[in-house]
C-alpha cells in the first residue's frame, strides 16, 4: 500500500471517470492520507467540466498496527452544586460502566478509563438523570462504543439528627476495664426519606485498648467503625473517652 499511487472510486462518477489515483508517499511518515490536498493532482488527471470540487470524508486512515478490543470504566466528569439543605443521597449510577475501546494495542493498553464530556449542574434539589456524550476519539484509527452513557444521581433534602451510641472495647485483654462515658453522642446529617429508618444500629463506636497498652494513652479516641454510606458525620461527643483498668 505504500507505492506512489493507488485507485479509488467516487459513487456519483460516471463508470469511465470513477477511478483515479492517491499519492500515497506521505504514509512513509503518516498514518493517513488527507484527500483534499490532492484535489490539485486528482483533477490534473481529469476533463475540464468534471472536476472534483471535494471529498467527504477527506482523511483516509491506515492501520499497520496490531488491533485489540478492550473493556474500561467510565469516568465522570461532574461539577454540581444543591440548593441549601440538598445534597446527592446515594451512589451515582452510570450505564453502561463499561464502553469498549477497539483499536491498536500500543494505544489500547494505555487506557484505563474513558472520560464523558463535562457535566455542570447548579442550584440541584431533585434527581438528576440525563444522557451525556463520551469524549469523542481524536485518534481516527480508534473507536469506542456506546457514544452516550445514561447519568442518574439520587437527590434529597437532609436534615440533622442525634443518636447515642454504645462504645465497643477491641483488644480487650484484661478482666475489667470501665469506661467513662459508656456511649458517644453522634449528629450525622441524613436524608429525609431515611430519617426515620437510621438509629443506633447502623453505627458503631470503638475504642481500642491497644493505644493504653502499646502507646500509653491516658484517654482513648472514639472512632466510628459503622456508619451508613448516606450518613454525613458532623460531629462526635466526646471524641475521648476515659478508662479505668482493673487486673
Amino acid at each position: 500500500m505504500r507505492g506512489s499511487g493507488w485507485k479509488m472510486l467516487f459513487s456519483g462518477m460516471t463508470p469511465s471517470t470513477q477511478a483515479v489515483n492517491i499519492d500515497l508517499h506521505t504514509l512513509e511518515s503518516k498514518d493517513y492520507i488527507v484527500l483534499n490536498n490532492q484535489l490539485k493532482q486528482i483533477n490534473a488527471q481529469r476533463d475540464a467540466d468534471n472536476q472534483i470540487i471535494s471529498i467527504n470524508p477527506d482523511t483516509l486512515y491506515f492501520d499497520f498496527t496490531n488491533r485489540i478490543i478492550k473493556k474500561v470504566p467510565v469516568k465522570l466528569l461532574l461539577s454540581i452544586n444543591y440548593q441549601r439543605q440538598f445534597a446527592r443521597s446515594d451512589h451515582i449510577i452510570i450505564k453502561p460502566e463499561y464502553v469498549t475501546l477497539s483499536g491498536p494495542a500500543n494505544r489500547i493498553r494505555e487506557i484505563s478509563a474513558w472520560p464523558t464530556d463535562s457535566l455542570k449542574l447548579s442550584n440541584i434539589d431533585e434527581d438528576v438523570s440525563t444522557r451525556i456524550k463520551l469524549k469523542p476519539v481524536t485518534d481516527g484509527s480508534m473507536v469506542v462504543f456506546p457514544k452516550t452513557v445514561q447519568i442518574d444521581i439520587p437527590v434529597d433534602e437532609f436534615t440533622e439528627k442525634t443518636l447515642e451510641i454504645p462504645i465497643k472495647l477491641i483488644n480487650q485483654n484484661y478482666d475489667i476495664v470501665k469506661i467513662f462515658p459508656q456511649k458517644v453522642k453522634i449528629t450525622f446529617k441524613v436524608a429525609l426519606s431515611n430519617y426515620a429508618e437510621i438509629d443506633e444500629s447502623f453505627f458503631e463506636a470503638t475504642v481500642n485498648m491497644n493505644l493504653w497498652r502499646n502507646k500509653g494513652y491516658s484517654t482513648l479516641p472514639v472512632t466510628l467503625t459503622r456508619v451508613p454510606a448516606f450518613c454525613k458525620i458532623v460531629s462526635i461527643v466526646p471524641r475521648n473517652i476515659d478508662f479505668i483498668v482493673k487486673k
